[in-house]
């Protein structure tokens, strides 16, 4: 049920761009325009930092933001948020927390500023994730600005159903619409076959994500990441507002820094074939 106030912020907000990332802005050259109120995915092969860049992202727009996760477990996502807020790597955190004192209150400091909240569990239940909605609203009167769900084949049954991850496509499509809120779903891109293979550190062609579910979100973005050069490669696989690439063959570029779960312009802007 929506309050008037609910109702009002929810029409307003909905289709504006998102805040943008300076970070992404060899992204945004590319003509990529993620917006409030969208589906966006986030897909990926095993090891690309699909999670990391996610909740990175997010952070950095500084929404407030509701991160469902079955991928990550409840430390290391909390780990990774200071060391993301903090610069200093994920080793660091742990001996930080693990001493106590004014170290460990310095990263619990800074994670009570962030505005995201966390909620774990595997699989992923519509029941849980109605629960954790319904105690937000219930706090706040309002619903979370970005919803994150990492991923799509942990939701409950949709293991290796297809139908099943049909449908909980239909349903975060659902709930995108009846929030307002910008839903941000992880999903995989294949591990095998001749692309994965001979050109591993490129990011997956649309043909590539597992149950061509691709097709779904409004913004579909495929990732790779070069674990030589920390070169992170963003393609635009489909947006229904902008330009697209379905083969993948042109990307945005930065650079990842896994071990602080962070992203930066790269030093030339980026792309297969050049800015």
């Amino acid at each position: 049920m929506l309050t008037p106030r609910r109702s009002l912020v929810l029409n307003a907000e909905s289709g504006r761009e998102l805040p943008r990332v300076a970070a992404l802005q060899a992204l945004y050259d590319r003509g990529c325009r993620p917006r409030h109120g969208e589906v966006i995915m986030v897909a990926g092969r095993s090891g690309t930092q699909k999670s990391g860049f996610a909740l990175w992202w997010v952070e950095q727009m500084g929404l407030d933001a509701f991160y469902f996760s079955a991928d990550m477990s409840p430390f290391t996502a909390s780990a990774r948020m200071a060391s993301m807020l903090s610069g200093n790597t994920t080793e660091d955190v742990e001996k930080g927390m693990d001493e106590g004192g004014e170290v460990r209150d310095y990263y619990l400091n800074l994670l009570d500023r962030s505005k995201m909240h966390f909620a774990f569990g595997t699989p992923l239940s519509w029941r849980k994730i109605d629960e954790e909605l319904e105690g937000y609203v219930e706090l706040r009167d309002a619903f979370p600005e970005v919803l994150v769900f990492d991923n799509l084949m942990d939701f409950d049954g949709a293991e290796s159903d297809y139908t099943e991850q049909m449908a909980v496509m239909s349903s975060l499509t659902g709930i995108a619409r009846d929030t307002g809120a910008t839903v941000i779903v992880l999903h995989h891109a294949t591990d095998k076959g001749w692309a994965a293979t001979t050109d591993p550190w490129s990011p997956p062609s649309r043909d590539q994500i597992k149950s061509g579910l691709s097709e779904k979100p409004e913004l579909t973005l495929s990732v790779a990441l070069d674990p030589h050069t920390f070169e992170y490669r963003i393609a635009i696989l489909k947006q229904r507002m902008g330009p697209s690439d379905p083969s993948a063959n042109t990307f945005a570029t930065i650079r990842c820094n896994p071990e602080t779960t962070t992203f930066a312009q790269w030093n030339w802007g980026g792309g297969r074939y050049g800015q």
